[in-house]
């Protein structure tokens, strides 16, 4: 996508009022997602680009209710509509923009990301600015809820050696951003990396 945060406002403002009826069967995968990802109670996990807060039920179920879970956007209108789900009961939801968080160094135990990566303006400054947040030893989860072939499908375009989520591309960015690469899962049916704050 663009790098011009009006464009990515646009875009997702536009959508983000009927976001969660056109993709209604989402959810069970966003709970095997968190529930994979092996959150502890009281772990305190950012959802970065939350969108409409749809991986925040789980994650407030992983971390109980003596952990943190502090959804974060940079479009007004996603969450909107995850206050009007009633997301915002899960955890803070915030306006501010991932590559540049209001948050101080090692604040977090984890951060959750769906579908984030491919709006990310400098893949390799966001993903050191996800992990300057992060204490050593934290995560990091890229989701998405179908793979890149099938999302791919969708928007009509083949997949090239080229793709950023590509396991190939996708490891060496995490490695030079303070990240390594814990496990890659590229199917049908969900994309999942996760990966640990190096020390």
């Amino acid at each position: 996508m663009s790098d011009d945060h009006t464009h990515v406002q646009e875009f997702f403002g536009a959508r983000a009022a009927d976001w969660d009826r056109k993709f209604p069967g989402d959810g069970p995968a966003f709970t095997a997602a968190v529930t994979e990802f092996g959150l502890r109670p009281g772990d305190r996990v950012l959802d970065a680009g939350c969108g409409t807060g749809r991986a925040m039920t789980a994650l407030r179920s992983a971390v109980g209710p003596a952990g943190t879970v502090l959804g974060v956007d940079l479009t007004p209108q996603m969450l909107a509509a995850a206050q009007r789900a009633g997301r915002n009961a899960e955890g803070a939801l915030l306006l501010a923009d991932v590559a540049r968080l209001p948050l101080r160094d090692e604040a977090l135990d984890a951060v959750f990301a769906a579908g984030l990566i491919a709006h990310l303006p400098d893949p390799g400054a966001n993903l050191r600015e996800l992990a300057r947040v992060v204490r050593p030893g934290g995560g990091l989860a890229l989701f998405h809820p179908i793979g890149r072939a099938a999302l791919a499908a969708r928007h009509g375009r083949e997949l090239t050696p080229e793709d950023m989520r590509a396991e190939h591309n996708l490891r060496p960015l995490l490695s030079g951003s303070g990240w390594d690469m814990a496990s890659y899962a590229d199917d049908d049916d969900r994309f999942l990396v996760l990966a640990l704050r190096r020390p």
